[in-house]
């Protein structure tokens, strides 16, 4: 198994190209977990795996419907987003049925960690977080994320299984190569 990978990007348009980059290598039977905090930028990565795969439709978040399907608009495997935050247990996933399409799609689960390991051994772990920096605001005060989220993140990528050697490398110099 590969080791963890860290990429810094600059700006949701780097983030995306990084998603991009992992998208063009995804095959059918691979999961995806995409786990952060609110607005941390999942669903920017999640926008750029579509695009690397050249699913039709624009990839937003399955928040409110739990799943969405994206066919393949080349010929590849469909990607499936879905949203486990709502998800309370197995059982719940169950529901999904997300284990029925798991071979012959790409799965992006966002808010996965700690419900969707068990739907296979072999998976790629993306930890999506801000960027620290900035002053704290006076005792008291409020911060306004939006004036003060710069874009940038730094992306965790955990790989599980043997799938997963030498693609991390790969995806890095793709999004090297290319980035904005």
């Amino acid at each position: 198994m590969a080791g963890e990978t860290t990429i810094a990007t600059g700006s949701a348009e780097e983030t995306r190209a990084l998603g991009a980059a992992l998208g063009a290598v995804l095959a059918a039977g691979d999961l995806v977990m995409l786990s952060g905090g609110l607005g941390a930028g999942k669903t920017t990565l999640a926008q750029g795996i579509g695009e690397g795969m050249g699913v039709l439709g624009r990839v937003a978040s399955p928040t409110f419907i739990i799943a969405r399907v994206h066919p393949s608009g080349r010929g590849g495997p469909d990607l499936v987003h879905a949203d486990a935050y709502r998800i309370r247990d197995l059982e719940d996933l169950e529901t999904l049925d997300l284990d029925s399409s798991l071979d012959e799609a790409v799965t992006v689960v966002e808010w996965g960690e700690g419900k969707t390991e068990a739907l296979s051994d072999s998976r790629l772990e993306i930890e999506v977080r801000r960027a620290q920096g900035g002053a704290a605001p006076a005792l008291g005060g409020a911060i306004d994320l939006a004036a003060v989220d710069d874009g940038r993140r730094d992306i965790v990528m955990r790989p599980f299984g043997q799938r997963w050697d030498g693609v991390l490398e790969a995806v890095v110099a793709a999004f090297r190569r290319a980035a904005p």
